[in-house]
């Protein structure tokens, strides 16, 4: 859509949320209020350009009578650019899922303990870095192992409010998915020798109910008992779930909750988002491919990054970034690693646009 375009849309906006009566309809003023709210950074950023152009010129006249005009309108040149930039990115098309919430799952592969120790290593530093978005998350499902890591988690990451563009929990985690490999001495090592394992991550944006309909005759709903670390039962009655989708395959089940309906909800969330992922993936070729590149086995050989405890390494793949600050990352600190994803893919799409 052009500028100006988005400026008119924009503009309407405005008076539509300025009348009470739209007010009356909670559902109408929700979504005119989250348009508002995407279109906002857009037209500041433009306003912003606009008042830097209009000082530039300022500078250029005042310059022939003072030096010192001359720096300013470099400085605001300066300004220009980074702006003009922005704005370039702003008005890149959005991703569909940006403003959804996340479902993410985390695996432990080969490595048997220690790959399970990983995966924890991996949901703590997906959670201390949702703590300092200021997202709220959720731990829908788990299967702890023997020494306290995870063999399989299912966590919902969720905004608070409409995010900024490109801060939400899918715009900075949906490159997540893939296998996840790390090179340590386990604990489980007597001879000091350093091991590789691998967890697998898969992201997807949660679906809402009205967006995907699932017919209750293409379900297959078996219940069991939940079992703990080792397999041991913890339940004396069979209130676990388990799902089967039976045109797609997708098969999710949730043991974590105490009631076979509370089960039975949560493992319908999971079952929503995987449709979602894939009703998109099939109608979105990009889409397709970039769902493809997740996880299917956790197969040391299908790494997209690597975690080296001895060098104190991280390294991602994809885009050949590498830094020394691992013991940071695995806190949480993980600004760096997603941006040079989200920077390589805004990259792409630029490119794309030129062209």
């Amino acid at each position: 859509m052009k500028l100006d375009d988005l400026l008119g849309e924009y503009y309407e906006l405005e008076q539509q949320l300025a009348d009470p009566a739209v007010h009356a309809d909670q559902g109408r003023a929700r979504s005119l209020g989250k348009r508002y709210s995407q279109l906002t950074p857009i037209i500041a950023t433009y306003r912003e350009l606009n008042a830097v152009e209009s000082d530039i010129e300022a500078a250029d006249e005042l310059a022939a009578e003072d030096a010192s005009f001359a720096e300013e309108a470099r400085r605001l040149t300066a300004d220009k650019e980074r702006l003009t930039e922005r704005l370039r990115q702003l008005l890149l098309p959005r991703d569909p899922a940006d403003d959804k919430n996340v479902i993410l799952e985390v695996k432990a592969g080969e490595g048997g303990e220690e790959s399970a120790l990983f995966a924890g290593d991996l949901v703590r530093m997906y959670l201390r870095y949702a703590e300092s978005q200021g997202w709220k998350t959720e731990v829908i499902d788990s299967t702890h192992s023997d020494l306290g890591g995870y063999k399989d988690i299912t966590i919902a990451f969720k905004n608070r409010g409409t995010p900024e563009p490109g801060q939400g929990v899918w715009p900075r985690l949906k490159f997540e998915g893939g296998v996840h490999r790390v090179q340590r001495v386990p604990v489980t090592e007597s001879q000091g020798r350093i091991h590789t394992s691998a967890a697998g991550v898969l992201v997807v944006p949660e679906a809402e109910d009205v967006e995907i309909e699932v017919n209750d005759n293409d379900l297959r709903i078996d219940v069991f008992r939940s079992s703990g670390p080792g397999g041991q039962s913890v339940n004396t009655t069979d209130s676990a779930v388990r799902i089967t989708h039976l045109p797609s395959g997708i098969v999710v089940s949730c043991q974590n909750e105490k009631s076979q309906l509370q089960n039975k909800e949560q493992a319908m969330r999971i079952l929503r988002a995987r449709l979602l992922a894939e009703a998109q993936a099939s109608a979105d070729a990009e889409a397709a491919a970039e769902r493809k590149s997740q996880v299917r086995t956790v197969d040391r050989s299908e790494r997209v990054r690597t975690y080296n405890f001895p060098e104190n390494r991280i390294s991602d793949h994809r885009v050949g970034y590498k830094a020394y600050n691992l013991d940071q990352v695995l806190d949480g600190d993980l600004d760096g690693v997603l941006q040079s994803l989200i920077d390589a893919d805004t990259k792409e799409r630029l490119e794309q646009a030129q062209s």
